[in-house]
């Protein structure tokens, strides 16, 4: 008798059980009223990724002034950063043979010269024959060259700016022995600057000429928008690099030799992006409510970067899903949608 009753007590207890077994959350819920939201469709994109290359602010006409003759420096314009305008004298050379030699020169012409009107006036008398006037004609024209090399060799010891420019290095100091092709001053044109840097092959293939791209200079404030110039037609073999000239825009703040970096555009990876204000952040939870089949699916993501008013979803949700991107602050799982827009 007892057996009975307990196996009577445990079918009625399994029986209570199966009678309030519960649904899956969120399915059947009653009294979830159908909420308006918007939406939009996930959609895959790649990111612009930005790789920054260093260089130096340089001027575009720069030339390294030396003098033609050999001598010592007699005086020299050596305040760096003077304005200068070509043809200014930058300095002279102190060289007295050369001085002597126009002297020596002058003088030789003179004997010729008077030697030339003597015979001139004994051809005329037909005292002297048609090829002795030639030949002293002849000696005439060699000292009037003589005076000329001579003259011409002097007016190098005078060393003159090739243009209009500032003086931006002194590579000497007056006493010393200046030589052909030993720098005096170092010049640069006014207003007219150019970032250069060294690319490697792969980021010089995404360049080209005409380009803008973006330029931060140390001490100036904003980036600057520089256009591509130049790209060297051959690489470094040893660095394997190419040399690349950007036109740098009129700037109060720039100096030659100022460090800068170069933005170059490179492709990024492709993710999935979504409103950043679709994302709904309970604690640490990271969650978007998906549309599926008329009611609000809550789906926990995993983000990554966040990209202007986009965020990028790295697990979670796959592209071609409607997400709830409006109105969603007050959803929950399994409640019916009436989606106002899709976008």
């Amino acid at each position: 008798m007892k057996k009975h009753l307990l196996l009577s007590a445990t079918l009625t207890t399994l029986a209570l059980a199966g009678c309030h077994k519960q649904a899956p959350p969120g399915e059947n819920r009653p009294g979830l009223p159908s909420a308006t939201v918007q939406s939009a469709l996930v959609s895959a994109g790649t990111n612009q990724a930005i790789e920054q290359v260093v260089g130096t602010v340089r001027a575009r006409n720069t030339a390294l002034v030396s003098a033609k003759v050999s001598g010592r420096v007699k005086t020299l314009v050596n305040q760096i950063g003077r304005a200068v305008k070509a043809g200014e004298l930058l300095a002279e050379i102190d060289a007295a043979e050369i001085a002597a030699r126009v002297e020596q020169a002058r003088a030789g012409l003179d004997n010729a010269t008077r030697e030339l009107n003597r015979f001139q006036k004994l051809l005329d008398q037909k005292a002297v024959t048609l090829s002795e006037f030639e030949a002293v004609e002849s000696r005439h024209r060699i000292a009037k060259a003589m005076v000329s090399e001579s003259e011409t060799m002097l007016s190098y010891t005078r060393v003159e700016s090739p243009f209009d420019g500032v003086i931006s290095r002194k590579l000497t100091d007056v006493g010393d022995l200046a030589s052909p092709g030993r720098p005096l001053v170092e010049v640069e044109a006014l207003g007219s600057l150019r970032f250069e840097t060294d690319l490697a092959e792969a980021l010089a293939s995404r360049i080209h000429l005409g380009e803008t791209l973006a330029v931060q200079i140390d001490g100036v404030a904003a980036p600057l928008r520089a256009t591509v110039a130049e790209i060297a037609p051959a690489a470094n073999p040893l660095s394997r690099t190419l040399m690349v000239k950007l036109d740098l825009p009129q700037n109060e703040d720039l100096r030659a030799g100022q460090f800068g970096r170069l933005s170059v555009p490179v492709k990024g990876n492709t993710n999935l992006r979504v409103p950043a204000a679709a994302l709904v952040r309970r604690g640490q939870l990271e969650i978007l409510f998906v549309a599926e089949q008329g009611k609000a699916r809550l789906r926990l993501v995993r983000t990554g970067k966040r990209l202007a008013d986009q965020i990028e979803i790295l697990s979670g949700l796959e592209a071609g899903e409607t997400i709830v991107t409006d109105g969603h602050a007050k959803l929950r799982d399994g409640q019916p949608l009436t989606l106002a827009e899709v976008r």
